[in-house]
């Protein structure tokens, strides 16, 4: 049988255990993954062969704790309507798991660690673009842009779409037009990943007078933006390959990935069900992931000469 003191010391490392797990929480660990991805891609596509890892661990750590204060001050802004909604009460802050100024005191010390790494190990072109994205997302997005206009995620998702920019230029020091492409197919990928997911939950973001573009639009006129977007998310897709950034593998994974991206957005527009709209949305996180690790992929098997 254990001891009061056995017992109280479980319950101290339990609670440890709890408080970093909130921590962990709101760093959104599974977004900042997908981003810290596509600035990898950036990475490699700007330099023929191996990346050094004198800059490739500092600029991968670096983006990682920019973009995870990044998510935490938008867990700090939401917290009110993050208690409202279904989707997202039980995050740590509405569920009182750890303070707002707590919060702020950590999204602040990742954020000046990982500005320090990447203009003191990197370079300061990249520390600089990296804050801009910190600010965009969690100040002009999430504070402005979130709550004032139905295109909030048309404008505030170039702050989300930076990452491979960051990487390119984390290995170069300069700002190529074919990081700018990598940017600009994020940037036309996330309206119809986002609207797939505003539709699913239109009813939570009117009760909280969010004006996503289903709840000042109607959802009929999101999916015809959504199926819109996927057909010109198709001919972005094609430009790594007819610039000559990439090869036919990256082509052939584009156009299948696009093809069942326009599949979805077709059935959600003219055949839905209550499924199809929130179905759109996961399949979305996997186009992009695949896509750029074929990228990856085609980058590095079939090397453009």
């Amino acid at each position: 049988m254990m001891s009061d003191e056995a017992i109280n010391e479980t319950k101290m490392v339990n609670l440890t255990m709890l408080k970093w797990r909130a921590y962990y929480d709101i760093t959104k660990p599974r977004v900042v993954a997908l981003l810290v991805l596509t600035a990898v891609v950036g990475m490699s596509l700007s330099v023929p062969g191996g990346l050094p890892w004198q800059l490739f661990l500092p600029a991968m750590l670096g983006i990682g704790l920019l973009s995870s204060a990044a998510a935490a001050i938008n867990h700090i802004v939401d917290e009110k309507i993050d208690a409202i909604m279904g989707r997202t009460h039980n995050r740590p802050l509405p569920e009182g798991r750890i303070t707002a100024n707590s919060a702020m005191v950590f999204a602040f010390s990742i954020a000046l660690l990982g500005f320090v790494l990447l203009y003191g190990l990197v370079n300061p072109l990249t520390a600089y673009l990296t804050l801009a994205g910190l600010v965009g997302y969690s100040f002009l997005y999430t504070l402005y842009l979130k709550r004032a206009t139905p295109q909030n995620i048309t404008i505030g998702g170039l702050a989300g779409a930076i990452p491979p920019l960051l990487g390119w230029t984390a290995m170069t020091n300069e700002i190529h037009p074919h990081a700018l492409l990598l940017v600009l197919l994020i940037f036309t990928w996330t309206p119809p990943h986002f609207w797939a997911l505003a539709i699913h939950r239109k009813d939570e973001y009117a009760k909280v007078n969010i004006p996503m573009l289903p709840v000042t639009h109607g959802i009929n006129f999101t999916k015809t933006q959504i199926l819109f977007y996927t057909v010109l998310l198709f001919v972005v897709g094609l430009l790594p390959y007819l610039v000559g950034m990439s090869n036919w593998l990256y082509l052939i994974g584009a156009v299948v990935l696009n093809l069942i991206f326009f599949g979805y957005a077709w059935k959600l527009k003219f055949n839905a069900n209550e499924n199809t709209a929130m179905d759109t949305f996961k399949f979305s996180i996997i186009h992009l992931m695949v896509l750029f690790i074929i990228l990856l992929l085609d980058h590095y098997l079939l090397p453009v000469t």
